[in-house]
């Protein structure tokens, strides 16, 4: 039995998403003529109260888009040192927006008001890069699947409106902080300019995300999406799979929360591991001790079939979601209490 926890990507479509892939209505999305496209598009535009939506066949490109749609080459966006924009989507904010990184050293990928503010270039002193754009990560990847308090991002906010700065979240995992805080999707969509979700992650869809956002910026989104090459045709078989995850797949998130709490408390009596980050979602951040070996504890961990993530130095991340089984999450568990 094989355990990857590598990343929530990894989920296949269950029999249900299978059906409804195939019963999809489909049509031409770059003619806008897809009925399955064209329903989730609306559904996430009213889930977050916001004007429109555009789907995309990735995360990476969902955020590009939106980052070029918010600024101008030679401009600069301000994230936390870990965000996903800077580290994980191959350098795209330079190659696609001519854009730099103002990064901020903040807490597990999060970052404050006065962080922001602080960082803001003066806009006449043309020596430096003009400021235009603020993005955050929620839940964070790198932090550990960590959630904003949301009287932080209304902070941000406000610092945004005051300087004139456009503000994007990367929703990838918007869901999962969803499922532990008492904000609702309209919350977010009152709070930010644009918003990019992911329907493959722990909704366990097999592609796509999708931009929500105010008009004034989604009116840029279909020709930014066409210059980055994310035009598809009959993709509505996609979307049912999106529809279908955001109906079954969402509100049992707590249970890989569970499970992934239910490891951290294994790991912290292990013998081998000095440190266990927070768990708040379904992302585990750990640290082994100095003396223990990290290819020697991944090599053990996949001799029993059970794979998980390096991060280097030391720092090793397991990942649930709705492929990792009770029956999994049991033998697992059994490993760490007797290895």
């Amino acid at each position: 039995m094989r355990i990857d926890l590598r990343s929530d990507t990894l989920t296949k479509p269950s029999k249900g998403m299978l059906e409804a892939m195939m019963q999809a209505e489909v049509g031409d999305d770059v003619y806008k003529e897809d009925p399955s496209v064209n329903r989730l598009e609306e559904h996430i535009a009213e889930l977050f109260g916001m004007d429109s939506a555009l789907y995309f066949p990735t995360g990476s490109m969902t955020n590009q888009a939106a980052i070029k749609i918010h600024t101008q080459p030679g401009e600069q966006l301000i994230a936390d040192k870990y965000a996903h924009v800077y580290n994980y989507e191959g350098g795209g904010v330079s190659f696609n927006s001519g854009v730099s990184c103002r990064l901020l050293d903040g807490h597990r990928g999060m970052i404050t008001a006065d962080q922001v503010e602080e960082s803001i270039n003066p806009p006449d002193f043309y020596h430096s890069p003009l400021t235009s754009l603020v993005c955050l990560e929620n839940t964070t990847n790198k932090g550990g699947g960590a959630c904003y308090d949301f009287r932080e991002i209304l902070k941000i906010k406000k610092v945004c409106e005051d300087n004139g700065l456009g503000f994007h979240l990367d929703g990838a995992r918007l869901w999962n902080a969803l499922v532990v805080t008492d904000e609702s999707p309209k919350d977010y969509g009152a709070a930010f300019d644009t918003i990019s979700v992911c329907l493959s992650k722990g909704l366990g869809a097999p592609m796509g995300s999708v931009l929500v956002g105010k008009q004034k910026f989604m009116d840029k989104a279909m020709r930014v999406r066409k210059v980055l090459g994310g035009g598809m045709r009959q993709v509505g078989f996609a979307a049912a799979a999106g529809l279908y995850a955001l109906e079954h797949n969402w509100q049992r998130m707590d249970e890989d929360h569970k499970k992934a709490q239910e490891l951290s408390i294994a790991l912290m009596k292990h013998p081998d591991v000095a440190h266990v980050e927070p768990v708040e979602t379904n992302i585990l951040i750990f640290n082994l001790n100095a003396n223990a070996n990290e290819l020697q504890f991944i090599q053990k961990l996949q001799d029993e079939d059970i794979h998980i993530s390096a991060l280097g130095k030391g720092k090793l991340r397991i990942v649930t979601h709705y492929d990792y089984t009770d029956q999994m999450h049991k033998r697992f568990l059994e490993f760490l209490n007797t290895y």
